[in-house]
């Protein structure tokens, strides 16, 4: 995809008359649309289509190009939006110019509607209603003083459009006044080239994306010096990588925080870490933490609120008055600091992206051969963690793997499959799946 640059003031016109097409489709406040993303990044159009949405109270559902179209049409079926729009049909909506325009509130009136996932592994939709004018601009009152954002800002957009923070990020900047530059789909020369020639402000990116931009040849010579803050969650940062990102960036430019689809906990400076290394920050302006029984919970205000699409039952689990859980592991500092002690041991993190063993499980499972099936985690020196499966059966690893390419999307299928006699368990018959790795007697990859 050709790199592209986006103004604040060419990105209002595109938005009224992308807003101008939806309503003449018959959407309407507090309905959702479909939005299947190109698998080429976030684009103008892609942004300006989801930001004028949010601004007309019309919430968009996001979904992954990469997964299968069964997948895809899971999801779309469980979100039941009024209309979808795909890649093609956007492009014919972008380039009708002649569009007539319209009115769009000042600041978005709902957060995306992103899928994820939880125990069961059944993808759910964090769903946060319409809100009011006021809450609509408190909620970006206070994104804007955490970060900064302002009309000088050129922000770099390196993730992608189906999750949350590359598009709270892009929506920021906008709002502000500030420009956006769109590499496409991440390519660390990519990304590079686009530092060196538009000499971005701010970005955010996953452990991963740094990794990778800092394996580049000659990434040490790289000029990083017109960022004033630089972003980084979705994964834990192994130390050496963030000791590294500290050093190459300017001074007092780098933060990480710590959140999920949901919602968001904390924020961390580069003083804090260097201070508490390990730790992921104190709770973000608005929010309070506290750990109860190991699992970490954040109070947060009215505007932040949220539901499990259509699952009553998931969100009152999920909520005590008004602080919620994802059920993260961690404690709390006598200063108030994070740290997490893993995440709960359903989820993988590979690359910044959640992969749910449950519903890996529940794939294989279908496999002809298969008679027992666990997923479950391995380090990766540069996705932070990788898919494995242990499986008992009638059949060998290639046949498992080819069949997998036919149900699950790329970034689900395990990277590796091991065909054992049987699965080891705990003396009280339970799977441990973040030892299984040592209990099958495997080597770390480095």
């Amino acid at each position: 995809m050709t790199r592209a640059v986006l103004t604040a003031e060419a990105a209002e016109k595109r938005q009224r008359r992308l807003g101008g097409q939806l309503l003449r489709r018959g959407l309407r406040t507090g309905d959702r649309l479909g939005v299947i993303a190109a698998d080429t990044g976030a684009s103008p159009d892609s942004i300006c289509l989801l930001l004028a949405a949010l601004r007309l109270g019309i919430v968009p559902v996001v979904i992954n190009p990469a997964l299968l179209p069964a997948e895809r049409q899971a999801l779309l079926a469980d979100a039941d939006p009024a209309a979808t729009i795909g890649p093609g049909e956007l492009q014919s909506m972008a380039a009708a110019e002649d569009a007539a325009g319209t009115d769009l509130a000042p600041a978005p009136l709902a957060r995306p509607m992103l899928y994820t996932s939880g125990t069961s592994g059944t993808p759910k939709g964090v769903w946060s209603g319409i809100l009011s004018e006021s809450d609509a601009a408190a909620l970006v009152a206070e994104e804007r003083e955490l970060w900064g954002f302002d009309a000088a800002d050129r922000h770099l957009v390196c993730g992608a459009q189906y999750h949350s923070a590359p598009l709270r990020f892009a929506f920021g900047t906008l709002l502000a006044g500030g420009t956006l530059i769109l590499p496409g789909r991440f390519e660390p020369t990519a990304v590079a080239d686009a530092i060196a020639a538009h000499r971005p402000t701010t970005t955010f990116m996953a452990p991963v994306h740094l990794q990778r931009l800092f394996d580049l040849p000659g990434a040490d010579t790289l000029d990083l010096g017109s960022f004033r803050l630089v972003a980084h969650a979705g994964a834990p940062c192994p130390e050496p990588l963030k000791r590294r990102v500290l050093a190459r960036f300017p001074t007092g430019t780098v933060w990480e925080f710590y959140g999920s689809t949901e919602g968001q906990f904390t924020a961390c400076s580069a003083d804090e870490w260097l201070e508490r290394p390990g730790t992921v920050g104190r709770a973000r302006p608005g929010r309070t933490l506290s750990v109860e029984g190991g699992t970490v919970w954040c109070q947060v205000p009215p505007w932040a609120r949220w539901e499990y699409w259509r699952d009553p039952d998931k969100t009152a689990l999920a909520w005590q008055d008004d602080a919620f859980t994802v059920w993260d592991l961690g404690r709390l500092d006598d200063d108030g600091y994070l740290f997490l002690d893993g995440r709960r041991d359903d989820l993988i993190l590979s690359g910044g992206v959640n992969v749910y063993p449950a519903e890996v499980e529940r794939a294989l499972a279908t496999i002809t051969g298969v008679e027992e099936v666990v997923v479950f985690p391995r380090p990766d020196p540069v996705w932070g963690q990788r898919v494995c499966a242990a499986v008992v059966g009638y059949i060998d690893a290639g046949a498992v793997d080819r069949a997998a390419r036919g149900l699950l999307a790329g970034y689900k299928r395990p990277k590796e499959i091991h065909i054992v006699p049987e699965i080891p368990v705990s003396p009280t018959g339970k799977v441990q799946r973040t030892r299984l790795a040592a209990q099958l007697h495997l080597q770390d990859v480095r």
